[in-house]
């Protein structure tokens, strides 16, 4: 898989162990750890969880990740873990966000802040799951923000952005580009389930 954003390398892109799109156009975030892809196995657990409410899928999800990536996670140089925040309507409407109730679950070391209260979203009307990808990046841009009580606190910093699932990678950019544009050094992103088909 490509190192900066998990898409499946072509054959002419392994030795690089970057996607053509990456070395192209590089995105703002530096790395992508990712567990599966989104049509394997995890599919079904991930959408009980975020679309049933079954918030026991989060501790089953949180704990493949534990044993299969957790060597990777423990030894990992960051600052803070983040995940990818809800607009505080979609909290309410949802009850909780699954982006959290999964990272929050996650083993790494204990150098890693965990926080869901650094990295905030404004509210958008309509949901992105099925736009394509030039869509879904204008309808995130400026979509995040920095809590200012925090933005001392990143300057320099190595931020973890955890996400359940990345398909275009427009809402990971976007959070990695207003990270970076508040200081951060390095942002790295962990995501439970990766879709295919972005080329």
């Amino acid at each position: 898989c490509c190192r900066q954003c998990g898409i499946t390398l072509l054959e002419q892109e392994i030795a690089l162990l970057r996607c053509q799109d990456c070395v192209s156009n590089p995105p703002y975030f530096d790395q992508t750890l990712c567990l599966d892809r989104y049509d394997g196995r995890l599919q079904k657990a991930l959408i009980q969880l975020k679309y049933q409410r079954r918030l026991s899928f989060a501790h089953g999800l949180s704990h493949i990740w534990n044993k299969l990536v957790d060597k990777d996670c423990k030894n990992f140089k960051a600052d803070y873990l983040f995940p990818v925040p809800l607009s505080q309507e979609k909290l309410c409407i949802r009850g909780f966000n699954q982006s959290w109730e999964l990272a929050k679950r996650i083993n790494c070391g204990s150098h890693i802040q965990k926080t869901p209260h650094i990295l905030m979203r404004h509210h958008y009307e309509h949901p992105q799951a099925r736009e394509n990808r030039v869509n879904r990046h204008k309808a995130i841009h400026e979509m995040f923000y920095v809590n200012p009580k925090f933005q001392a606190a990143l300057q320099g910093r190595t931020i973890i952005v955890f996400d359940d699932v990345m398909t275009s990678g427009a809402t990971l950019n976007e959070i990695a580009r207003i990270l970076k544009d508040n200081g951060v050094h390095q942002v790295i992103n962990w995501v439970l389930l990766r879709t295919l088909h972005q080329r």
